[in-house]
């Protein structure tokens, strides 16, 4: 049986829930194969490493690795012979392998099957996957509520709702009952090159949402090695960000150290969700927070800032058909619709 060692990972609340989740979440995407072959061994012993030095935050989907992902996590979780309140334990819905529906129908179907897989009676929290894609409204008048049903019968204690562009998580958000939604899972927009999501937290803590912030290496952007090659980053933001990795390796620094610990200073995000595969990958993100205690390396920091300057705060569609401009259109049409009711 293992035993949570007395860590120094921070725990921090997430919203109104009263869930208090490690600063450092482990984003088990790479447990289904994502990023290349992992044996059933590893996985279990990455998430054991992960759980011994105080992660308690696992995040899932029957979309990573076409469930592969969720299965791996529940046999991982359940190596771990411990009760389970002491780990919290995250899976979406409405994203599958052979694409999107977020009908009721088919999230009260999902929720059956993800829990069958994670070897689960009830996880903590069930999130909309990627909501750009399917219909705003949809997710107000039919998603939602089906969620509210789950969550009375059980099956889920917490709603969410994750995505791309930051233009979705108000347009939800000021449809729905308060404390309907209790937390939103973002990515890429709280990192070196993109801190747009920092504009959104008052609002988010206006309605009590509690905020999960995930990929901040920008999928890759922000590491030594590169991106892979179908990032969809412009060539400009490609080019700075390796420019600024350049920059720290020649001074002996790490970029993907001190992007880490860039996004984990800000504590009105209550995790940072990074993808592990590995014993050493968890140990890395482990050091990254447990060394910020001394204070972030504000000279590399500034320097980095610099350089990523001309492309500060540049996204990308999180649909190559449909450009950021784009999605802010479609929003306002969906707005002008709703009007017209």
């Amino acid at each position: 049986m293992e035993a949570a060692k007395s860590t120094p990972l921070e725990l921090r609340p997430l919203g109104n829930t009263g869930l208090k989740l490690s600063s450092v979440g482990f984003g088990a995407s790479p447990l289904g194969n994502v990023f290349g072959p992992i044996s059933e061994s590893d996985a279990i012993a990455t998430v054991r490493q992960a759980f011994r030095l105080g992660i308690n935050f696992f995040d899932t989907s029957p979309y990573y690795g076409g469930t592969l992902s969720e299965k791996v996590l529940g046999i991982a979780l359940k190596a771990l012979e411990v009760p389970r309140n002491e780990y919290i334990v995250s899976t979406k819905c409405g994203r599958y392998i052979d694409g999107f529906d977020f009908s009721a129908e088919r999230v009260t179907r999902s929720i059956d099957e993800s829990l069958e897989r994670l070897q689960l009676d009830y996880v903590d929290i069930l999130q909309c996957h990627d909501i750009e894609f399917g219909s705003l409204d949809q997710i107000v008048n039919e998603t939602i509520p089906a969620l509210l049903k789950l969550k009375e019968a059980g099956k889920i204690r917490f709603i969410g709702i994750t995505g791309l562009p930051l233009e979705i998580f108000t347009y939800v958000l000021d449809r729905v009952p308060p404390r309907t939604v209790d937390v939103i899972l973002s990515y890429c927009h709280y990192s070196l090159n993109d801190s747009t999501l920092e504009d959104l937290l008052p609002y988010l803590k206006s309605k009590g949402v509690g905020v999960i912030s995930a990929s901040p290496l920008a999928m890759g952007l922000l590491t030594e090695g590169g991106p892979p090659e179908w990032h969809p980053a412009s060539p400009e933001l490609k080019a700075a960000c390796k420019a600024a990795a350049a920059y720290c390796k020649e001074t002996g620094r790490n970029i993907s150290k001190l992007a880490m610990q860039y996004s984990l200073s800000n504590k009105d995000i209550s995790t940072i969700l990074v993808g592990m595969n590995s014993i050493q990958q968890v140990n890395e993100n482990v050091a990254a927070a447990t060394e910020l205690s001394t204070g972030k390396d504000e000279k590399a920091l500034s320097e980095i800032d610099d350089i990523l300057k001309p492309v500060k705060n540049q996204t990308w569609p999180s649909d190559p058909k449909l450009d950021s401009n784009r999605f802010k259109d479609v929003i306002d049409e969906e707005i002008a619709a709703e009007e017209l009711k």
